[in-house]
């Protein structure tokens, strides 16, 4: 019977997004196969999670290109990014603790286009006004990773529920990068002496009331 490797590889990305120790004989399993015939498809872990990254980079990419990152206000884009990514955040996550895809120079060229077209959304949303520019593009797009991961992590340790994914990633990624209109300076709140109490020989004195005779 021929085997699906696309099935192969989604059931890999399904079982490692909740446990990223899995056994080449658990993949085997979760995919319904024996461990030789996964091992004819994918030589050992490390054939297999090139495989997967390259997935991920694909899945990724795909949703860039649904969510219209040049289209309308750049938090809107941000938010179709992020409902676009969910489903690929579990495998994303899990990619970014494979450290040895990170490092050297046969790093996947994708990933440097990932970062360039968020970096980009970011750097059009300074550009515009809507975003804050004291945080630069490469690290509003490190924390969209983060929280992508964290919010994977919520949901699959039931802290969370998937439906609040998008919201949780969202939010708090726009609530630190959007542009806030400078609220007008009142001193006094601020300032210690107003709330330190008078002394009685400072505090003014009322006049003696006027004999009304």
């Amino acid at each position: 019977m021929a085997v699906d490797r696309d099935h192969v590889l989604r059931s890999a990305a399904a079982l490692l997004t909740r446990k990223s120790t899995a056994t080449m004989d658990e993949v085997a399993k979760a995919a319904g196969i024996s461990r030789a015939t996964l091992h004819r498809h994918f030589a050992g872990r490390d054939a297999l999670v090139r495989a997967l990254e390259a997935l991920g980079i694909a899945e990724c990419e795909a949703a860039l290109d649904a969510a219209r990152l040049d289209d309308g206000p750049a938090s809107d884009a941000v938010r179709r990014l992020v409902a676009g990514i969910e489903s690929a955040a579990g495998l994303l996550a899990f990619l970014y603790t494979e450290n040895q895809l990170f490092e050297g120079e046969e790093q996947h060229a994708g990933w440097t286009r990932i970062d360039d077209r968020i970096s980009a959304l970011f750097r059009r949303g300074q550009l515009g006004g809507e975003f804050r520019i004291d945080l630069t593009p490469a690290w509003l797009t490190e924390a969209l990773f983060g929280l992508l991961a964290s919010g994977v992590w919520m949901v699959q340790s039931g802290k969370g529920a998937p439906r609040d994914f998008s919201g949780m990633v969202v939010e708090l990624l726009l609530g630190g990068a959007l542009r806030h209109p400078a609220l007008p300076r009142d001193p006094t709140p601020h300032d210690p002496a107003a709330h330190e109490p008078v002394p009685p020989e400072q505090a003014p004195h009322d006049p003696a009331p006027r004999d009304p005779a």
